[in-house]
């Protein structure tokens, strides 16, 4: 039996716990839904009114000098502290789904003979439904299970899966593809920030992922594309915008791309958006994402120790992999009434997690600035909730977010 009070002391000998203070946090509700939406930094807000009032506000266009580099700037932090890329392998622009498909559809591209894609079942829709839009476009197969072949193109996963948390295994099924002759396309949206990716090491060819969850960059905030170094001059943007052309404010009538990573840019980014991503991508930077992850498995470990004790007696599910090493930094659980369970620890219990269909709980404890004892808080309220069939008194509808 782990007592609250291990916890405590866990919060107490935390070396990352005075990087919660860095955040607004409001204690009236436990947050486990960091893999969603991460914190909001103290230091963004500062950072967003100055960009507001001091440089568009009074220096108007002028400001540029500030924000034109920021996607390439922010690509490189991001490449350094998190990915083990080097740099001008990364930038930040657009969101996940519109970088997925610039990638994905220059690999089509660069693989012309070639017909089929392959993916799996279990992947983020968002993904999915990008890469049923370029088979339809191209006249290739979309398969989400079957063997690696010479007749594959392009071959899609995401890093940890969005629903069970479970890590797959990058070297091995880079290789894979790459000894198929196909070219290899990594979702990290729920791996970036939360434990260490080694891009460089698998000899990965190109990847995509978000800044929101565990970036903490903010609602909407730009996606990060990932394309190795010596593909880059092979492969064609599929998007010419402006901010991709060799000399953008030329404005030539004629599209030139860009040498290296900056080709992948399309229009003018969102500058307001970048700031928040920069701000969250420098204090992920400064913890560390070896300590994050050590963290991360403590956190993940004692939830499922509080599950094994009190909640699997109760007819809940683990869903998510048990041994650490294939586990991300999110636990999944399973029961019929999983929507109503979710309203009920929202509405009357004070715990944000997530629900997502057919049947899952998600908590998500970030660990940059989740508490141990807000991990043991979540997991009583939950049995609670269970075992006194609490949920009974909430509606079988959905909400539009779920």
């Amino acid at each position: 039996m782990v007592d609250r009070s291990e916890a405590e002391n866990f919060d107490r000998d935390d070396p990352l716990i005075s990087f919660r203070d860095r955040f607004v946090i409001d204690d009236a509700a436990i947050y486990m839904d960091g893999n969603s939406l991460g914190r909001l930094p103290k230091a963004t807000v500062e950072a967003v009114r100055t960009l507001v009032e001091d440089e568009w506000g009074r220096e108007l266009v002028s400001a540029w000098h500030h924000w034109i580099e920021l996607g390439t700037r922010i690509g490189d932090q991001v490449a350094d502290a998190f990915l083990n890329a080097d740099a001008g392998e990364v930038i930040v622009a657009d969101s996940t789904s519109v970088n997925l498909y610039k990638l994905a559809s220059a690999a089509l591209d660069a693989r012309p003979s070639r017909t089929r894609i392959l993916t799996n079942a279990a992947e983020f829709p968002s993904d999915l439904y990008i890469l049923q839009g370029l088979a339809a476009q191209r006249g290739v197969k979309l398969e989400t299970e079957g063997s690696i072949g010479s007749d594959v193109a392009l071959v899609c996963h995401s890093h940890v899966n969005y629903k069970s948390g479970e890590v797959a295994d990058m070297r091995r099924i880079t290789r894979q593809a790459q000894e198929a002759g196909a070219l290899m396309l990594w979702d990290l949206s729920h791996s970036a920030g939360a434990l260490p990716i080694d891009l460089k090491g698998s000899n990965v060819d190109l990847a995509v992922g978000c800044t929101y969850k565990y970036l903490n960059g903010g609602p909407g905030a730009p996606s990060f594309l990932f394309v190795r170094k010596d593909l880059q001059e092979q492969l064609r943007q599929p998007i010419w915008g402006w901010f991709g052309h060799s000399d953008q404010f030329s404005m030539k009538p004629d599209y030139e791309p860009a040498e290296g990573i900056s080709k992948f840019l399309v229009g003018t980014p969102s500058v307001i958006s970048l700031k928040g991503a920069e701000v969250g991508v420098e204090i992920l930077a400064e913890a560390g994402i070896e300590r994050l992850r050590e963290k991360s498995i403590r956190l993940t470990e004692l939830m499922i120790t509080l599950f094994d004790e009190w909640l699997r007696p109760l007819d809940l599910q683990l869903a998510s992999p048990r041994d650490s090493l294939r586990r991300g930094a999110h636990v999944a659980f399973r029961h019929p009434e999983a929507w109503r369970i979710c309203r009920a620890l929202i509405e009357t219990h004070g715990v944000i997690p997530d629900f997502r269909e057919p049947d899952l709980i998600r908590y998500g404890p970030a660990p940059i600035y989740t508490r141990f004892v807000e991990v043991w808080d979540s997991m009583e309220r939950l049995r609670q909730v269970v075992e006194a069939r609490h949920y009974e008194n909430f509606a079988q509808e959905k909400l539009r977010v779920t």
